[in-house]
C-alpha cells in the first residue's frame, strides 16, 4: 500500500460499521449508546485481530470467547485499575448484540445465547427519605438566581425521576405549568410523560420569573462567557455541572448518604412505592423498558412485608 493511502478495512470492521448503522437507523439508539457500543466492539476487534489473526468472525467459538473474557478481567484502565465486573459485562453484552445482528442478517457465527453473563454483584440501593430530600433542597441559597436554579433542579429531579441527561436537555417551551406535566425522550428514544409536583412547579415558575434572558434551555450556566448564538445552546447547563452541584449540596446538608443525581431518581421511585403506588405505574414514570428493572425497588419499599414482620416477629412488642 502506498504511503498516504487509506487502510482497507477488515471484514470484521465493516460488519461492526453495519451494526452501528443498524443501531442508529433502525433501532433509533442515542448517540451515547452508539458511542459506547463502538468503543466496546473496537476493543473486541483489536483483541480478535491480534490474537486470532488467521480467523474470521465465523470461526468464533466459546473457547475464544472465554479467552476474551480472561483478557477483559485483566484489562486495566487509564488509572491502572482492572475493569469492574459490571463493566466487563457491558463488553460481553455488546458482543452478544453484535452476534445477534450478524445471525439475523445471515452471517455465520457463534449463537449469542450460548454466551452466559455472570450475575453482577448486587449493590445496596441508595435513596433519600422525605426529611433528607427536604434538607438537601433547602441547602441552596435562594437569595441568588443561581441558588434558585439549583433548588429548582433538585426539586424537579425528585418530582419527576428524570435522568440527568433528560434534565439538561429540557427547554423552556416544553414545560406546561398549568397541566403540571411534559414529555421527555429517554433511553432508547422512548417517549414518556413526567409529572411535576406542586412544589416543583412553584420553584420552576419562580426561577423562570427571575430570568431576564431569552435562552431556550430550561437550565443555564452562570459562569463563563455569555454566548447568545444558536438560541443559547452554549449556555445550556451540562450533566457534569448538575452532578457537581448535587454533590455540593449533599455535603453542605450533611446527608449521611453518598447521594448523586441518580440517588434522587431512586428516591422518586421509592417515595411513590412507599406511599402505595403500583409497580407498573412507577415503571412507566421511570421509563423502564422491563418491569424487572423497576423491581429492584420493591424489596425496600414493600409496606406489606414490613407489616407482616411487625405483626408476627417475636422480637416486636
Amino acid at each position: 500500500m502506498e504511503e498516504g493511502t487509506s487502510r482497507v478495512k477488515t471484514e470484521l470492521e465493516n460488519l461492526i460499521d453495519e451494526f452501528l448503522e443498524y443501531l442508529e437507523i433502525e433501532k433509533n439508539c442515542s448517540k451515547l449508546t452508539i458511542r459506547d457500543y463502538r468503543h466496546y466492539l473496537e476493543i473486541f476487534n483489536k483483541w480478535f485481530s491480534e490474537t486470532q489473526a488467521e480467523k474470521q468472525i465465523k470461526d468464533l467459538d466459546l473457547s475464544t470467547v472465554r479467552r476474551y473474557r480472561v483478557y477483559l478481567a485483566n484489562k486495566v484502565d487509564d488509572k491502572g485499575l482492572t475493569l469492574q465486573r459490571v463493566t466487563q459485562n457491558y463488553y460481553v453484552i455488546a458482543l452478544r448484540s453484535f452476534l445477534r445482528f450478524l445471525i439475523k442478517n445471515d452471517h455465520e457465527t457463534l449463537e449469542p445465547s450460548k454466551i452466559d453473563l455472570p450475575k453482577a454483584e448486587s449493590k445496596n440501593l441508595k435513596f433519600l427519605n422525605k426529611e433528607q430530600v427536604d434538607r438537601l433542597v433547602m441547602a441552596a441559597d435562594t437569595s441568588k438566581e443561581e441558588g434558585v436554579r439549583d433548588r429548582t433542579i433538585m426539586e424537579l429531579l425528585f418530582s419527576t425521576g428524570l435522568r440527568v441527561s433528560e434534565l439538561v436537555g429540557l427547554n423552556r417551551d416544553q414545560i406546561n405549568l398549568e397541566r403540571r406535566e411534559f414529555g421527555v425522550i429517554g433511553k432508547g428514544r422512548k417517549q414518556r410523560i413526567v409529572f411535576v409536583s406542586d412544589r416543583a412547579a412553584d420553584w420552576i415558575k419562580r426561577y423562570l420569573d427571575m430570568r431576564q434572558d431569552r435562552f431556550r434551555p430550561l437550565f443555564i450556566r452562570y459562569s463563563g462567557q455569555v454566548t447568545e448564538d444558536n438560541n443559547g445552546e452554549k449556555m445550556r447547563l451540562t450533566a457534569r455541572s448538575v452532578e457537581r452541584l448535587v454533590k455540593k449540596y449533599v455535603r453542605e446538608a450533611r446527608i449521611p448518604v453518598d447521594a448523586t443525581v441518580h440517588t434522587l431518581r431512586h428516591s422518586f421511585a421509592t417515595d411513590l412505592l412507599f406511599n402505595g403506588a403500583d409497580i407498573r405505574s412507577v415503571q412507566e414514570m421511570l421509563g423502564h423498558k422491563n418491569i424487572a428493572t423497576t423491581q429492584i425497588y420493591t424489596h425496600v419499599t414493600n409496606p406489606q412485608l414490613k407489616n407482616v414482620h411487625k405483626n408476627f416477629h417475636s422480637g416486636n412488642k
